[in-house]
């Protein structure tokens, strides 16, 4: 063997490290858009992975000792690029019809082994294989063996670090996936062309490394292609999902992970969703003076603008950098009338030395809250930044049904375990809930509701919100508390998305496939 055709191997052994990093990680970044990025999207992408490098590992080894050819590895991947390629076409089908599966972690299991299982497992191929071929003797198989392992480690680590901090935060997830399978169809094209057999045609070879790249054309053409006809004005990927700002008609709409988070009436500068004016407006109803307020989340940046204008004080905290230039650019953003952090809610509370009059809790991703700001402890923290007589409003998707209810109830436990006073607001049974929560010894509004500024396109909405309180003995629309059910969500046991996985991914679905259905309309 010469010493470049091993030196080829170990390049290779390198790069199947960092593809197979690259499909595990940038695998559950393409399917959260869909089905969410839930411990049930995570367990299975890493299960799928490691099942996936089992049965590689034991094919690979099982294959090289009955031929150990290694035009067969690299055919293999090749096949695998052509896969990867294949996934940026496929993806979202593939998704949505596991949406229509009635369990969440069937789901993504199933949509991450359909995915993702067959290229990991042509690429773990790759060790068995250079190991046989490499190791000459038995007494150099330790050294070969570690040697080999260490560089396809290292390859695994490069191929982290990259994906995580340089390709997801710049480059389209169809795209980085596209190159991997590009990069993995040049590495087998190397090795046809450099040390294939001279009587071999490497014509076959060529036509599966363009099958790759019209693949992964058309798949990336299909993704800049899926909001038919709406207008798209803003794409980029982030840290924390896909950004998207789409016009259709006169409203325009911000999208994370292709799920509406807010719309708005650019001509008239004022948002078209009921929580945004729920969030400031209960928090001015509840609290006698807003003076000094805290918005954990900057979704666009409306509530902290209103309460801005309203002549507030106001500290946002917001996870996702990537949010701030796009708010300011087509939502009318003016981040120097706020004081923004990049940074986690968690941490800026744990540190916060400030007091509030009011909290505004009002961090999603996707569908959900984070569950680390919707624990005992995390609401301590927020009481501990509270002046004595503010309240802390929190916007959150709830259900009211019973067996369907453990969310509500639990934050509403957990609220009252911490708060004295706790009420709930909601305008009916498919719309946002709205926890207040005070130190109070009662908790009765203060100012009365005004809707007076409220889009026309909102305002029975915010009515209907002011009117609906909830509170336990106090029904609303045939919705109420059962206290029975539910339990104290702690930093130690906060099992909300396991209990509540149902009714977040009826949510996912409704966004999803709504926006789905306004954006393919004449």
């Amino acid at each position: 063997m010469s010493p470049g055709l091993r030196r080829y191997f170990y390049f290779t052994a390198a790069i199947t490290g960092a593809a197979i990093m690259v499909v595990e990680i940038l695998g559950a970044k393409m399917l959260s858009p869909y089905i969410g990025t839930s411990h049930f999207v995570w367990t299975a992408q890493i299960a799928v992975t490691l099942i996936a490098l089992a049965l590689g590992y034991y094919a690979g080894g099982w294959f090289v000792d009955r031929s150990p050819r290694v035009t067969a590895l690299y055919w293999a991947i090749l096949f695998a690029a052509a896969y990867c390629a294949l996934t940026v076409a496929i993806c979202e089908p593939v998704a949505y019809w596991c949406l229509d599966l009635k369990s969440l972690a069937l789901g993504s299991l199933l949509a991450s082994l359909i995915l993702f299982f067959v290229p990991l497992a042509l690429l773990a191929m790759a060790g068995p294989f250079f190991v046989r071929v490499l190791t000459s003797a038995v007494t150099n198989v330790g050294s070969n063996v570690g040697r080999l392992t260490a560089i396809s480690t290292f390859g695994s680590f490069a191929g982290t670090i990259l994906i995580g901090y340089v390709l997801v935060p710049f480059l389209p997830n169809s795209r980085t996936m596209y190159i991997t399978a590009l990069l993995l169809a040049a590495i087998s094209l190397g090795y046809f062309v450099g040390w294939g057999r001279k009587r071999q045609s490497i014509a076959p070879v060529v036509l599966v490394a363009l099958g790759v790249a019209v693949i992964g054309c058309g798949g990336v053409r299909l993704e800049w292609l899926r909001h038919g006809r709406a207008e798209e004005r803003f794409y980029g990927n982030s840290n924390f999902g896909i950004l998207q700002v789409l016009d259709m008609g006169s409203s325009r709409y911000y999208l994370n992970d292709y799920l509406v988070q807010n719309t708005y009436d650019p001509t008239n500068q004022q948002s078209l969703a009921v929580f945004t004016y729920m969030l400031n407006g209960l928090a001015r109803t509840y609290t006698s003076n807003i003076n000094d307020v805290l918005c954990i989340g900057l979704g666009v940046g409306i509530t902290p603008m209103d309460f801005a204008r309203g002549g507030a004080r106001v500290d946002v905290v917001e996870i996702n950098p990537a949010v701030v230039p796009l708010a300011q650019r087509w939502f009318n953003l003016q981040p120097e009338k706020l004081n923004i952090t990049i940074g986690d809610g968690r941490q800026f509370l744990n540190r916060c030395t400030n007091k509030y009059d009011s909290v505004a809790l009002d961090a999603f991703l996707g569908e959900s809250s984070p569950s680390h700001l919707m624990s005992r402890e995390a609401f301590t923290a927020i009481r501990r930044v509270l002046k004595p007589d503010g309240t802390l409003v929190i916007n959150s998707f709830g259900n009211f049904k019973p067996g369907d209810d453990f969310f509500t109830t639990s934050l509403y436990k957990t609220l009252t375990n911490v708060f004295r006073s706790v009420r709930i607001h909601t305008a009916g049974v498919s719309a946002n809930v709205f926890f207040v929560a005070t130190d109070r010894a009662s908790l009765d509004f203060v100012n009365p509701p005004d809707a007076s500024h409220v889009h026309g396109y909102a305002k029975s909405g915010v009515q209907a919100a002011y009117a609906g309180i909830i509170e336990p003995g106090r029904d609303y629309a045939g919705l109420s508390l059962h206290l029975e059910n539910g339990r104290v969500l702690t930093d130690d046991f906060n099992p909300v998305e396991f209990f509540d996985a149902r009714n977040r991914e009826g949510v996912r679905r409704n966004l999803a496939l709504s926006m789905q259905s306004h954006a393919g309309r004449d």
